[in-house]
């Protein structure tokens, strides 16, 4: 019986958690379709803000600057941290224990003083802030997630398949190609969800390395605020709340699950 009444207090425990955490991002989503520009009043549903979101301009400016950022920092901080996933996970080195902690760094530190230490790295090196700064910020913070994601797939990967692969005459090359990267595929794919999600998401960083012709929509949206709350601010968020939510359930998805580790 006390067993049970534990149980019953915790579960309304974590659903008071959950709701704290998620029914402000509900309201916000609903308030994206009042047809008032005031939120604290509903007055009926409209998709109005949404085409005013559409047809501005400077909206869309900010959408392929980020989209852009996103795509070419996914691309790179995946393909240099899958690399080096692979060769941390493969070889052994001395002072190891203190590259994997070297690679747990750019999460621990605070956003502000990585966006100011890249802001003054940019400077000393004459790197002017744009759209290249952006990408090369956006790369440094992505690319540990992207080692941790393929790492862990990599640590509950069988690696009997590859001995095998190579008892049957594999070059290293043909091992690689058709055993250890379909394999660790998954853990790739997840680890470039992640990377996209965080570089579309991100705002200190990108606060302090943009330059005046890269804003991205996080920017945007803060300079949207400073002018006051408006629907549009919720569309756009509800948008990419949207975009964001259905990429790290992807990325959720292609993890490797406890059970499949047990069994491997």
């Amino acid at each position: 019986m006390q067993k049970t009444w534990r149980s019953h207090v915790m579960l309304a425990y974590s659903l008071a958690i959950l709701a704290f955490l998620y029914v402000p991002l509900v309201i916000l989503a609903m308030y994206s379709f009042n047809d008032s520009r005031i939120n604290a009043v509903w007055t009926g549903f409209t998709l109005k803000w949404y085409e005013h979101l559409f047809n501005n301009r400077r909206v869309l400016e900010a959408l392929i600057n980020t989209l852009i950022i996103g795509f070419a920092s996914t691309i790179v901080s995946t393909s240099l941290g899958t690399i080096a996933a692979i060769a941390l996970h493969r070889y052994k080195y001395k002072m190891q224990n203190f590259i994997n902690g070297m690679v747990y760094l750019p999460i621990l530190i605070p956003e502000i003083v990585m966006g100011l230490s890249l802001l003054v790295l940019f400077s000393q090196a004459q790197i002017p802030l744009g759209k290249v700064s952006l990408i090369l910020a956006h790369i440094t913070f992505c690319l540990s997630f992207v080692v941790i994601t393929v790492g862990a797939r990599l640590d509950g990967m069988r690696t009997e398949y590859e001995q095998a692969a190579s008892d049957l005459y594999a070059t290293p090359w043909q091992c690689f190609r058709y055993v250890t990267l379909p394999l660790v595929m998954p853990g790739i794919v997840a680890g470039a969800l992640i990377a996209f999600t965080l570089s579309i998401d991100d705002f200190v960083i990108s606060f302090f390395v943009a330059g005046p012709n890269s804003t991205t929509l996080p920017l945007y949206i803060y300079a949207m605020v400073k002018r006051g709350i408006s629907p549009e601010i919720n569309a756009l968020s509800t948008l990419m709340m949207t975009v964001e939510i259905i990429l790290v359930l992807l990325a959720e998805c292609l993890q490797p699950s406890h059970k499949a580790k047990a069994k491997n």
